[in-house]
Order: structure tokens, then sequence, then C-alpha cells
């Protein structure tokens, strides 16, 4: 009989320590330490030698056609996911609660049953079969040859796929699946581990895409043990604004593409729509200039969009005025007002200021600084930045304005909407496209002056020292 010893192992991270402590030392996790028993021999740095099943082959011979991505029917997420889902593959939808995963997922099974003569199972362990049925009903997702299984045991699912042999499976959520031969709690770390790693062997063996749904903790993580997503082989992000129907899906990594991607949807009460052209939604159309905006172009991932800026300043007799933000960063804007006062001489101690985006839009990239300085700066003064213009570039503290990445798809996007002329960092000539008109501006007092929100100073008049 073989000799065991016992090790103490994190089941968070798999990190193994000689004596039982209450926090690991390698993940910091607290409460994940446990006792268990090994081999004496697996502990041993020496392994007997066995024949492998598969005879290692040569790296061109192997077929890239196994890996070809299918289409979902949702263009939207096509793109986050490099073309399509790839049979064998396993793709984890993380978010908030109540932002439209199982929405999306439930039309992504409607579209790919619709769309091919194959079937799709969709497996639900929060919700009963009326439940998901009803929101089909609501969203026109009621298809012949989409399966339905209400069920939290995976025995019992691993049943219902050799009984449907489908070629999409839907589960929703892993963290509500239950592996009966592992112990621990539903939900818990090595519950979600086990379950993952099932539906993975399942996903790799048959060829079946596996779409997982996953929960998020309060800082908007994936929950569950680390391991999670290194398990699957695509790990994307859903997010939105609960007052706004926009949402967005973020590639986090991606094994068959780019992991930068991001799609755009619009959530209402017919169910989830792909938004091709966002740009619209993040400008607020109107026909005259008003004062205290501004446009600029962000990249979110490779998708240029163009968004408005919008800035208000109000005088106040109140020692500490207020400072207000929406959809920016506010740390970024605090820095902005203050090298907009230093260097720019627009002095704003004695206004409240606010400075938001519109429609919803989460604008954190330094590309905004000069946007937001020249909005805050157009409602101090009163006067309307001309209309057609985009703004694009990053200031710095001394009040230069920097070069930024891009730009060439920044201003494409910007020309193909209508505007006629941009402010740029200099030495951005090369990024001239059709007939748009490229002005650079060095400084951030330079902008001020080109858009006349403020006046060059006379220079100093010379006395002789005689």
């Amino acid at each position: 009989m073989a000799k065991t010893k016992a090790v103490f192992r994190c089941t968070s991270c798999s990190h193994e320590v000689s004596k039982w402590v209450g926090k690991c030392p390698d993940c910091g996790a607290w409460g994940t330490v446990n006792e268990v028993a090994v081999s004496a021999s697996a502990a041993a740095p020496g392994r007997r030698a066995m024949l492998p099943s598969t005879a290692a082959a040569p790296l061109s011979q192997i077929d890239a056609k196994v890996t070809q991505a299918r289409s979902t029917g949702v263009s939207e997420l096509d793109r986050v996911l490099g073309g399509g889902v790839v049979p064998g593959s396993v793709v984890l939808l993380s978010g908030e609660p109540g932002v439209g995963k199982s929405t999306l997922l439930l039309e992504v099974a409607f579209r790919w049953a619709a769309q091919r003569d194959e079937t799709a199972l969709y497996v639900t362990a929060e919700e009963s079969a009326g439940q998901v049925r009803l929101r089909a009903d609501r969203t026109g997702a009621v298809h012949d040859r989409v399966y339905l299984a209400a069920e939290s045991d995976l025995s019992i699912v691993l049943g219902h796929v050799e009984q449907v042999r489908p070629t999409l499976l839907v589960v929703d959520s892993v963290q509500t699946m239950l592996a009966p031969e592992v112990d621990g709690v539903i939900g818990g770390v090595t519950q979600v581990r086990a379950v993952t790693a099932a539906l993975t062997s399942l996903a790799k063996a048959s060829g079946i895409a596996v779409l997982l749904v996953g929960h998020v903790t309060k800082d908007g993580n994936v929950a569950g043990p680390r391991t999670l997503e290194h398990l699957v082989d695509v790990v994307l992000q859903f997010e939105g604004d609960k007052n706004s129907s926009l949402r967005m899906v973020r590639g986090i990594k991606n094994r068959f593409g780019s992991a930068d991607e991001v799609g755009c949807f619009e959530l209402h009460e017919d169910g989830i729509a792909c938004v091709d052209d966002p740009s619209g939604l993040f400008l607020h159309h109107r026909t005259d200039a008003v004062p205290g905006t501004a446009v600029t172009v962000a990249m979110d991932g490779k998708r240029p969009l163009v968004a408005e800026v919008q800035g208000l300043t109000v005088k106040t007799e109140i020692p500490q005025p207020r400072r207000a933000v929406s959809g920016l960063d506010y740390n970024r804007v605090a820095m902005v007002l203050a090298v907009l006062q230093s260097r720019g001489r627009v002095f704003l101690g004695k206004h409240d200021v606010y400075a938001a985006t519109v429609g919803g839009m989460r604008l954190v990239e330094p590309t905004a600084d000069l946007a937001i300085a020249l909005a805050i700066a157009s409602a101090e003064a009163d006067i309307a930045l001309p209309a057609g213009w985009v703004i694009l570039g990053e200031v710095g503290l001394a009040g230069e304005v920097r070069k930024i990445t891009g730009l060439g798809r920044r201003l494409a996007e910007a020309e193909r909407l209508g505007f006629t002329t941009a402010l740029v960092p200099p030495g951005s000539e090369k990024a001239k496209v059709g007939s748009m008109r490229i002005h650079e501006v060095g400084d951030l007092r330079s902008a001020l002056r080109l858009a006349e929100l403020r006046k060059s100073r006379a220079p100093r008049e010379t006395v002789a020292v005689e």
C-alpha cells in the first residue's frame, strides 16, 4: 500500500503549505486552506514514463478548420468573439444582476437554431421554465429547436445533453450548478471549479459550444476562484448603467481572436438589439451651437466612438465650490481644472463646476482632456465653440497638449459623421483625412485662443535703463 502524507492546500489557488494557516500566503484568501492527503510517491520528483494515447504531430499538419468560428446571428457579439463561437469552446459571460445576460444568451440560442438546422439547449438553474418562456414570448425567441431545462444538478444536465445532442449549450449560471460527487456548497470555490471543469471537458470531447453565465462580486470581478477564468477559452464582461438602455460587451480574454473588442447593444422591452453605429447615442443633435459643449472621439477597444462632453460653471458664494462629475474620471477632471486655471488663466475659484458626458457613456481615457478643458472654458466665457469642431488631445500639467494613439481612425470616424475641423496635438499633420481641416495646438493656451475663448495677451513694454 502506498504511503500517504497530509498537506495543507488552498482551495482558491492550490498553494500548498506544511501546516495549517488561516490566510493563504500566496493569494491572501482567508479560510481556504484545508488538509488533504496525498500519496508520498506522487510528491516525489521522479515520474514513470507512460505511452501517450495520441502521438504528437507536427504543427504544420494540424487542421486549423477545427477552430473556425461560426456566427451566432448576433453581429455585435460576433465582433467581440472574433467572428463567432468556435465549436468545442467555452465562453464565460459575466455581469451585474439585471444587466441583460439571460436576455442576450436566449437571443443567441434562438438565432443559433433559426439560422441553421441545429439544436440549442438552454439550461437555467436560477429561474423556472415558465419564467424563461415568458421572456422568450416577450422577446420573440421561441423556436422548436431551442430546448429548455430547468435543472441545477450537473449529472442531470449531462443527461439532457445526451438526449438532445445540441451543438450549443447555454448554462445560466455556473455559480448555481451542483456537482453531486464534489463536497462543498453551491456557489463555493470547490463546486464552481468542478462544474466548470466538467463542462469544459464536455465541450472539448463533444465539440459542443458552451456559453456560461457568471456572477460578479461587488468589485465587478468574476465571482469564484481565479482559476475559473483560466479554465474557459473566452471571458466577456457585460456592462451597462441601469438608468440607460445602452449595454456594452467587452472582451477580457479570447484565445481565438482579439481581446480588446467591444460590442454595443440596446436593451428595450422587446429584447436586446445590436447597435451597429453607437456614436449617435453619445451625441446630442441640435441645430445651434451651445456654450459648454465639446466633441471628442474615444477609442473603446478598436472601435472609435464620437462623444460629447458638457461643462457648466455657476457662480457661488460658498468657500468651497462644488465639483460634480458624471461619466468622467473625477481625478482627471480635477487635474484639468487645475491646469486650466494655472496655465490657461481661466479662474474658477468662485464657481461650481459640473462636467458630464451624453448618453450614459463612460469616458476615462486622457484623450478627452482637451475637450473637457474647452467645454468648461466655453461655459465660463458663455461662448459656444464653432460648429463642426472635434477636439482631441491629452493635457499635461505644464499645459502642453500631448500626442494620442489611433488619431487617424478617430479623425476618419469624426469626418464620417460630418465634422469639418479638428484640434489635434502637434506633429499630427500626417493623420489628415479627406477634406477635414487640421489645427495643431501645442498647449492649452493656444487652443483657448484658437477657439476665441481667451484673447492673446499684448507683449509687455520694455523700458530702457540708462
